[in-house]
């Protein structure tokens, strides 16, 4: 008994017959016995199927219609249809149908994390490659010190970078290449005389060989820090309290001298640096509150002295003059009465005339 088979274009049709793959019939009208059974398969679409295609390509017919593509460990395939980004085939064996669409297929070692074969930026980009690429972005003012299995490998200026990711461990030291405070705070340091300060300092550097700070040293702003923080300790430990309060301006050039060839060989450049605050602990700002307040106060004796002995030196002179000028003595007289005049309201006048003489004495010029 048998049976009438359509296959359309742009399909065709597997004809397997107790399970078995018997042959392949393409677009047309077929005649089938009625124990043969027929998969059809869309020929726009890759052909999958759960018959091994080790048993599917002994036919010659249908090996003759099938693109078969092997993709190795290590690899992937991106799959382009009509120019188009389509899809990304992993390690395995795939049958792809000829003839219908335009297929390209191109193949990437994924096996070193550099990207040795060309591919858009616009397919790297896509969700469906995206998981297979790492990506580094290395900022205007940074560079990166690229280590591919702990080894170092190269340096990466800015931009944008794309490896394949893999069982390779890749990491990338950045560094920023901008002028930069470190800040020394909350030193406490014994002066000379064993007074405690604490001193908080600022440093202003700049990164000026990446291999140097990163790869030849470990950690170089702790290196930088420690420098630092030694030649403060080195120069306030040789003065006393008195002359280190007295000499806070030269901190910072004995610092900048100590520590500038030192962080050259960390790959920096220190620019500038400087003392921001002397502080003293509790007991020793008592002191000093006191030292500074007794002086305050024998400066203020010496000037209220020195304002006596002027005084006195100016009445002295005043009555000098006035004893040798008795027209001067009447001024004088008179300056005082109009003082004392001032604060009469009114003047009662009892007993004889002789008051009335007086006044005019008083204001009598005696020639």
């Amino acid at each position: 008994m048998l049976k009438r088979v359509k296959i359309n274009e742009g399909f065709a049709g597997l004809v397997f017959r107790g399970g078995d793959y018997q042959r392949v019939i393409t677009a047309g009208v077929y005649w089938l016995y009625w124990y043969e059974t027929v998969r059809v398969f869309d020929m726009s679409q890759a052909l999958y199927t759960t018959v091994s295609l080790d048993v599917l390509l002994r036919d010659d017919r249908l090996k003759s219609l099938l693109e078969i593509i092997e993709v190795k460990d290590g690899e992937l395939s991106l799959v382009y249809e009509n120019d188009s980004f389509k899809n990304v085939l992993t390690a395995g064996r795939y049958a792809y149908w000829k003839g219908l669409t335009n297929r390209v297929f191109q193949k990437v070692d994924t096996s070193s994390v550099d990207m040795k074969e060309t591919v858009a930026l616009s397919v790297l980009e896509k969700a469906e490659v995206a998981k297979y690429v790492r990506i580094l972005v290395i900022e205007d003012f940074e560079k990166g010190a690229l280590f591919i299995d702990g080894k170092y490998s190269r340096m990466l200026s800015a931009g944008t970078y794309y490896f394949w990711k893999n069982s390779i461990a890749l990491r990338v030291s950045k560094v920023d290449m901008r002028s930069k405070h470190l800040e020394i705070s909350g030193q406490e340091i014994l002066t000379g005389d064993k007074a405690a300060l604490r001193v908080n300092f600022v440093v202003e550097y700049k990164v000026t060989d990446v291999e140097k700070a990163v790869i030849e040293n470990k950690d170089f702003e702790k290196q930088l820090y420690v420098d630092v923080q030694l030649a403060l300790r080195d120069f306030i430990g040789t003065y006393t309290l008195d002359e280190v309060l007295e000499q806070k301006e030269s901190i910072a050039d004995y610092v900048l001298n100590e520590v500038r060839a030192k962080a050259t060989s960390l790959g920096v450049q220190v620019k500038d640096c400087g003392v921001r605050d002397i502080i003293l602990t509790g007991e020793m700002k008592d002191i000093m509150n006191q030292v500074l307040v007794a002086q305050k106060k024998a400066q203020a004796n010496v000037i209220m002295r020195r304002e006596e002995t002027a005084s006195t030196r100016s009445l002295l002179n005043t009555a000098k003059l006035m004893e040798d000028n008795e027209m001067l003595f009447k001024l004088k007289e008179m300056e005082y009465v109009e003082k004392i005049a001032e604060k009469i309201g009114q003047i009662t006048v009892a007993g004889n005339g002789n008051v009335i003489s007086q006044l005019k004495e008083i204001f009598a010029t005696t020639k």
